[in-house]
């Protein structure tokens, strides 16, 4: 009896160990001008367990080899977003979720590691094999960190940035084989629930896409006594519709993904498919959804008000009377839909002068609020060949001089470090700030270029960080039943909101030698060589032999009796 007692009591545990992982699943679907749509995916997985004490075995909903890769280096947060594409603010709005092209990493440690250089380097080694990326590239020379751009986004007990790094590779390509490992990370697969939706030959399809892996600490309740770790999985998708072949502005799930919705996934402890159905025009809406959804939410996102009809996959009502679902959106009128309005904060980055021996980089800031003015962060990473010159660093607003309130340079080391630059600039309302920095371009040894030097070298985007003013007072509300659209950072102050914004990547080119005259020599040398080498040769060691004239054979002797027969002289 009491070695049945034990084995219940052990099957409890290990139950009661099963469940303290909580899935929701989320899909947002926003429309854009121009017949454009974002859809947004989130599986955010709450797992109530202590990683840092690596006493943790038994994995159910969280991954089995992140968790491993959290409690083995020390990590306290970490963030790594795959993006294939640019996210144009201007013509789309402001994202939902920010990310540069190409691969971003950056990780927050805990103060008990030892050696934070080592475990950054085993870091990105290990997650370049799970995700099938070229993170093992990242080294000392496109590693920095950052000061004040980036802060812990869940429960921290400090800021120390000796703990933080940050790398950016903007010429890594997104494809499919970083996706399947992606999708392998849902507790359901792709086999159930959004996930089917997940389908490559779509997702690609687009104008842009990016996904996300974001770990941190929360709270597990108001209080804040016990620590539970989140993993929030996002991938965001633009659809153009006249890329993918459409030509009309009208969408469906079936459109986009070419499959419907048939249920939920099982471990979900909620599922929701959420449509942004706000008005576009003041007088009356312009878009319409169909089927008719279980409820309607509305939200300030982004200092806005938003409505949404929310499709509830775990709702028996939901598939009554079909066994599948498939959102239909379809405009009013479309003439009038392409109208947005402009977004309070946007940015644009270029490469400006002549020749490969100077230039000169240039950002434009805009603060389009008619009267309230607010500080950004702005975080420029420049390679180590790109040489800085820092006393030509000018910041122009409305013609006048703007000088920031906080600078933090750190100069590169060739072949060691990138530039760092960190500013803390006041943008005025209704205004556009230029900030420029000239540069000049250095040599580079022959193994140092890459297989397509004439292509270019790129320069990861600015990252710009900002309160940005809201229209409307929005309420704190709590973080853990809050809906997808309040993203990774909740409102502390009504007033503003904090917002992330990436510039476009930047192309430079630098004085690139001509890879072909080596082989050109290669080939020319062999050539003399062969033909002068060769024909020596054959001079010095061939023997020449004199051969007797032969008398001819039956041939001969029969081709002289026909034509002695014919009158002919023998041969």
């Amino acid at each position: 009896m009491l070695a049945v007692g034990l084995v219940l009591l052990l099957a409890a545990g290990l139950g009661q160990g099963t469940t303290r992982g909580v899935l929701r699943e989320e899909l947002l679907l926003r429309p854009l001008p121009v017949g454009d749509v974002a859809a947004v995916f989130q599986f955010r997985t709450r797992w109530d367990a202590d990683l840092q004490r690596g006493a943790v075995s038994h994995y159910r909903l969280f991954p089995k080899a992140l968790g491993q890769l959290v409690a083995a280096h020390g990590v306290r947060e970490l963030h790594l977003a795959l993006t294939q594409g640019f996210w144009s603010t201007q013509s789309w709005g402001q994202p939902p979720l920010g990310a540069p092209a190409g691969a971003e990493l950056w990780v927050w440690f805990q103060d008990t590691v030892p050696d934070v250089d080592k475990a950054w380097k085993e870091l990105s080694n290990i997650l370049s094999g799970i995700f099938c990326a070229s993170l093992n590239f990242i080294d000392s020379t496109n590693t920095v960190t950052p000061t004040a751009s980036f802060k812990p986004l869940g429960v921290a007990n400090g800021t120390d940035h000796r703990l933080l790094r940050y790398a950016v590779l903007p010429r890594e390509v997104v494809c499919t084989e970083n996706l399947t490992p992606w999708k392998k990370l849902l507790p359901c697969g792709s086999k159930a629930g959004l996930a089917v939706l997940l389908k490559a030959e779509r997702l690609f399809h687009s104008s842009y896409h990016s996904q996300a892996v974001h770990i941190r600490p929360i709270c597990r309740d108001a209080s804040c006594l016990a620590v539970s770790w989140e993993l929030r999985q996002t991938l965001t998708v633009v659809f153009d519709s006249f890329t993918s072949g459409q030509g009309k502005k009208d969408w469906s799930l079936f459109k986009m993904f070419s499959r419907t919705l048939t249920d939920a996934c099982p471990l979900a402890s909620e599922s929701k498919v959420y449509v942004d159905i706000s008005p576009k025009n003041k007088e009356k809406d312009l878009l319409e959804v169909t089927p008719t959804p279980t409820s309607v939410h509305e939200a300030i996102v982004q200092g806005d008000k938003t409505t949404y009809a929310v499709y509830d996959l775990l709702s028996p009502m939901l598939f009554n009377t079909s066994r599948s679902l498939n959102v239909q959106l379809k405009w009013k009128r479309p003439e009038d839909s392409s109208e947005l309005s402009t977004p309070i904060m946007h940015a644009h980055r270029y490469v400006s002068g002549y020749g490969l021996q100077t230039g000169e980089i240039s950002t434009l800031i805009y603060n389009t609020h008619p009267y309230r003015a607010f500080p950004v962060i702005l975080l420029e990473t420049v390679p180590w060949y790109l040489r800085l010159y820092v006393h030509t660093l000018t910041i122009i607003t409305k013609g006048k001089e703007n000088k920031p309130s906080y600078i933090h340079y750190q100069p590169a080391q060739d072949r060691k470090r990138p530039h760092l630059l960190e500013m803390l600039i006041q943008l005025p309302a209704n205004s556009a700030t230029k900030i420029t920095i000239q540069f000049e371009r250095a040599l580079l040894k022959w193994t140092e270029y890459p297989p397509d030097p004439n292509h270019g070298f790129y320069v990861s985007s600015s990252v710009l960080s900002a309160l940005v003013p809201s229209a409307i007072a929005m309420k704190n509300v709590n973080v853990e039943e809050s809906p997808l659209f309040t993203s990774l950072f909740p409102s502390s102050d009504g007033s503003s909101y904090f917002l992330r914004l990436y510039t476009e990547p930047l192309l430079v080119n630098l004085p690139t030698p001509d890879f072909s005259m080596p082989y050109n020599v290669i080939c020319l040398t062999c050539t003399v060589v062969a033909v002068c080498y060769g024909s020596f040769y054959n001079l010095l060691t061939r023997t020449f032999h004199v051969e007797e004239p032969s008398r001819g054979g039956l041939a001969k002797r029969l081709a002289n009796v026909i034509r002695r027969l014919r009158g002919v002289p023998p041969i």
